[in-house]
C-alpha cells in the first residue's frame, strides 16, 4: 500500500508540475489562458490579479517549485524507504493544502472569480495530503499501559499499632 501511494503521490505531483508550467509560460509570455468554461471560471481575471505574485514572483513559479519538490521527495522515496521522507511529504503538503485555503478564499472573497487551474491545483495538493497521510499514518504518542499491582495478601505476623 505504501508503495502505490508513493506513486500516487509522483504522478499527482506531475500532473502540478503541468499545471504550474502551463500557468508559468502564461506568466513569462503574456498569452491569454485557455480556461472559460461558461462563465464559470475566469483564469484571466486572477492571473491578472495584483494577487497573482508575491514579492513580484508569480505564484505559478512558487507551485512549479512546490509540486517539483514533492515529485523529488517522492521519487527519493521510492528508492529509501525512508521515514524522515515521509514526514517531510506529510508537512509540505499540509503547507500546501493550508496555501491553497487561503488563494481559495482570495479568489472567492476578494477577487469574485475562479481560476479553474487553481481549483485543479488546489485539488491535487488535497489528494497528496490524503496519500502522504495513508503512507505513514500519524500516530498519537503511544501511552504507558497501566499496571495495575495485585493486593498482597494480609501478613499475620505484622502488627499495625492501634490507632489513637
Amino acid at each position: 500500500m505504501k508503495r502505490i501511494g508513493v506513486v500516487a503521490i509522483l504522478v499527482l505531483a506531475f500532473c502540478g508540475i503541468a499545471d504550474s508550467a502551463y500557468l508559468t509560460q502564461h506568466e513569462l509570455s503574456g498569452t491569454p489562458l485557455l480556461c472559460n468554461t461558461q462563465g464559470f471560471s475566469d483564469c484571466n481575471t486572477v492571473a491578472e490579479s495584483k494577487y497573482s505574485d508575491i514579492f513580484g514572483i508569480p505564484i505559478a513559479e512558487f507551485g512549479l517549485l512546490f509540486y517539483s519538490t514533492l515529485f523529488i521527495l517522492a521519487a527519493l522515496e521510492l528508492v529509501l524507504f525512508d521515514q524522515l521522507l515521509r514526514r517531510v511529504l506529510q508537512g509540505l503538503s499540509f503547507v500546501g493544502v493550508i496555501a491553497s485555503l487561503y488563494f481559495t478564499f482570495v479568489q472567492v472573497s476578494l477577487i469574485s472569480a475562479f481560476c479553474i487551474y487553481c481549483i485543479v491545483s488546489a485539488f491535487l495538493t488535497l489528494l497528496i495530503l490524503l496519500f502522504a497521510t495513508l503512507i505513514e499514518p500519524i500516530k498519537k504518542k503511544a501511552s504507558l499501559p497501566s499496571v495495575t499491582v495485585p493486593p498482597s495478601p494480609p501478613n499475620p505476623h505484622l502488627r499495625m499499632p492501634p490507632a489513637v
